[in-house]
């Protein structure tokens, strides 16, 4: 008896849908439909809500939360430039766990029920429909949850009147990511920088999708190997 391949219907709310898919989930998270039209993922209109933010959101909500963590070390003591410092390397620490956490976590493969549904939801959804808007930038109640321990890191490394400032440049790093990450997708550049930007992260997207992890910047795509070739490279091996 021949068993029969799980077919995903789209016109049915997916996340249940996907973990059936088994071992071809992959192959399947990975042939992207391109259209602004995004799919449902509950049936629960409140579950379905939570999934769905405006990219506007972002800075909305954390931008002030940003300026509050950083007056707090400015209020005990810290210069203008020490504040610069320590938000700086914020920024700069928030750009590796943004790599980090694309190459190993959301590009982790998965096969069983479970597995294949927490990946779509976390990043899986977003390589099936990349242009969905409405699910480009992360929902502001999953960030808030993990802002505790990311909080309690870095508590535990810095001092009491650094940690504020750091989280700041941190959380500022990731607003700068989840803007420029919507941006790369739905905007239209015209300058060089830009420009170059969003060809490397679509890059990633419809043609290397194995490489490329980086979304503010190809830093450390550069320092860790895995910075997809050109086109023209491709070619002349």
């Amino acid at each position: 008896m021949v068993a029969h391949k799980f077919t995903v219907d789209l016109n049915k709310p997916l996340v249940f849908q996907v973990g059936h898919l088994g071992e071809s989930y992959q192959e399947w998270v990975h042939q992207p439909i391109v259209s602004k039209e995004g799919p449902r993922f509950f049936e629960s209109d409140f579950w379905e809500f939570l999934t769905r933010t405006a990219w506007w959101a972002i800075p909305t909500i954390w931008l002030p939360v940003v300026c509050w963590c950083i007056s707090m070390s400015v209020r005990m003591g810290h210069t203008l430039s020490q504040i610069a410092l320590m938000v700086a390397f914020g920024i700069f620490v928030w750009t590796f766990v943004e790599y980090v956490l694309h190459r190993f976590l959301f590009h982790i493969e998965t096969k069983s029920y479970w597995g294949n549904t927490i990946h779509y939801l976390l990043h899986g959804c977003h390589h099936k429909h990349p242009m969905d808007g409405l699910r480009l930038v992360f929902p502001p109640a999953a960030a808030a949850i993990l802002c505790i321990p990311f909080w309690n890191l870095i508590k535990l490394c810095a001092t009491p009147s650094t940690t504020p400032a750091l989280f700041g440049g941190g959380l500022l790093g990731y607003v700068m990511y989840d803007v420029t990450h919507y941006y790369l997708h739905h905007g239209q550049p015209t300058n060089q920088v830009p420009k170059s930007l969003k060809k490397y992260h679509l890059n990633h997207h419809f043609r290397i999708q194995n490489k490329g992890f980086g979304i503010t910047s190809a830093f450390w795509d550069r320092v860790f190997g895995t910075l997809p070739q050109t086109k023209a490279a491709d070619k002349a091996r």
